[in-house]
């Protein structure tokens, strides 16, 4: 392995994986989130991991679609939807702010995430996701939706487990 002077010993500080030509630090981390107090923990791992090495961070989340809840309310819907887009973009843009590190693109995707996922980490050459995990249960945990994930998206995957409050 080739030495990189004093950003050696630096860079030796975070998380790395293993590649050919030995170790690489990741480059570019995409966190999932969730409009949830959890997702703070997510954000805080993937800064302790990026920081040692001056790493993107990008964030992506899922926008509720109000159809899922009431179909008898066509008319509203399209209102409802605009005001839980927008609040939606003001949880990423909080948890931006709060990050105490740049963050490099906020994504709400619709649909399912796992497809928008790999999209992004193509398009973006993204190289780690960071996920949270809610699931403590035997049956939870076989069914997760980190499991499509894992299996989809092509990169490294961190899963991190939230415990319950």
């Amino acid at each position: 392995m080739r030495s990189r002077g004093n950003r050696s010993k630096e860079w030796k500080k975070g998380l790395f994986r293993v590649s050919q030509g030995g170790q690489m630090p990741y480059t570019h981390l995409l966190v999932a989130v969730a409009p949830t107090p959890e997702s703070q923990v997510l954000i805080k791992k993937a800064v302790s991991i990026a920081r040692p090495v001056n790493a993107k961070v990008s964030l992506i989340t899922l926008a509720t679609d109000p159809e899922l809840y009431n179909q008898f309310a066509a008319p509203m819907m399209e209102n409802l939807r605009e005001v839980m887009q927008e609040e939606t973009r003001e949880f990423l843009n909080e948890l931006a702010r709060h990050a105490d590190y740049p963050i490099e693109r906020m994504t709400i995707a619709c649909g399912e995430l796992g497809h928008h996922i790999k999209d992004f980490c193509r398009s973006h050459r993204v190289d780690l996701v960071i996920c949270g995990n809610h699931n403590h249960s035997l049956f939870s945990r076989a069914t997760c939706s980190a499991k499509s994930i894992v299996g989809s998206c092509g990169v490294d995957v961190l899963l991190v487990s939230l415990e319950k409050g």
